[in-house]
């Protein structure tokens, strides 16, 4: 068997992370394995160097009047090189760039990371919807020429994948739930900390509301005087979250730490995970939190929904009511047997999510469907 893996670039990312964490151990188990990329942008250092990584510049810019620009040449090329018995995309950019090329030797695979919203459905009314209309069916006659399977993170993402593909696709598509290196972020056992170190990672985008973190700080600020929050990751809202802590005199409470390498450094020293995002599909850094002793306070963000057990490994809120958060958080600091319980629980209950046993899951989808 030889597996090509397709990603659009290497920025920091949940998809990015488990792609190169299937690529490590598909690599340890001697399945040969390459991993392609349309741009040279690599926030991994570490992790590439593990694998056999190429670079290769496709593009595909589709045009509603029949004129689309396709630069795949050299990756065509290196498709027949290679010859892959199993070709798998992950992103649209990747998924739109490498159906153009046609090779009927490989099984396609697609991951639905996230409800891709160039698949929806409905009457286009806007410009961007309507280039979404034109992908969507040039795509699902892709689909439709090489027998396309479909692999989802998880209910959410499974449910919207059956509602936008075609009734022919429905036994083509299966849930292989989101995995992490857990050797790299388990603690044997979490011991709690008198200060309370919240701890929140993701791009500093709207979906990631890390907003309603700030609102939540100062309700517990209130009523402990003393909290402070690490927020790993970067992005656009950066400098309106960083001018929003003078205005809620959070300062010295909050650190904006950007990217980091070892975010498993940051989670051993924190005390619980906190995670606002109004849309999740699956979330990976739940699991590494878990992992790592901590016990999660989240709000909905549907696709977490698979993750949480309420009162065990966490609390999902499913409003977005920052002092009814803050207190979900209070109730298991305060309380040292509660939080010694949920710890562990979620330290056992990550395991089940390891790399190791995902790759098994995804060797048995790729025979089964060969």
């Amino acid at each position: 068997m030889r597996v090509l893996q397709i990603l659009p670039n290497l920025r920091k990312g949940g998809a990015e992370r488990l792609v190169l964490d299937i690529c490590i151990a598909l690599k340890k188990i001697n399945i040969e394995t390459v991993l392609v990329t349309f741009s040279d942008i690599n926030e991994y250092p570490d992790l590439t160097k593990q694998i056999n990584w190429k670079q290769i510049k496709s593009t595909f810019i589709p045009s509603i009047s029949g004129k689309s620009n396709a630069n795949i040449a050299e990756l065509e090329a290196f498709i027949c090189e290679f010859k892959p018995t199993i070709i798998h995309s992950h992103l649209w950019e990747a998924e739109i760039v490498s159906r153009q090329i046609s090779y009927p030797k490989a099984k396609w695979f697609s991951h639905f990371h996230d409800n891709m919203p160039q698949l929806q459905k409905g009457f286009p009314f806007s410009k961007k919807q309507l280039t979404n209309v034109y992908e969507r069916r040039l795509m699902l006659r892709k689909y439709k020429n090489c027998k396309n399977n479909f692999i989802c993170i998880g209910n959410d993402t499974y449910n919207y994948a059956k509602y936008v593909l075609p009734k022919h696709s429905f036994k083509k598509i299966s849930i292989l739930n989101n995995a992490i290196d857990y050797s790299r972020f388990v603690i044997a056992k979490k011991e709690i900390s008198k200060e309370l170190n919240l701890i929140n990672v993701g791009s500093l985008v709207n979906k990631k509301n890390q907003k309603f973190l700030l609102d939540v700080m100062v309700h517990l600020k209130k009523q402990i005087g003393h909290v402070h929050l690490s927020v790993l990751g970067s992005g656009p809202n950066r400098g309106f979250l960083k001018n929003t802590l003078e205005t809620l005199h959070l300062e010295r409470d909050v650190v904006f730490h950007g990217n980091v390498d070892k975010v498993e450094d940051y989670l051993w020293k924190s005390t619980i995970y906190v995670h606002s995002a109004t849309y999740e599909p699956f979330g990976l850094v739940l699991l590494e939190a878990m992992a790592a002793g901590l016990p999660v306070v989240t709000l909905d963000g549907r696709g977490n929904r698979d993750i949480i057990e309420q009162g065990k490994n966490g609390y999902m809120i499913f409003e977005e009511d920052a002092e009814l958060f803050a207190s979900k958080i209070l109730e298991i600091w305060q309380n040292k047997k509660r939080y010694n319980i949920m710890s562990q629980y979620a330290i056992n209950y990550a395991k089940q999510y390891d790399i190791k046993q995902y790759v098994i899951k995804l060797l048995s989808l790729y025979r089964f469907k060969l």
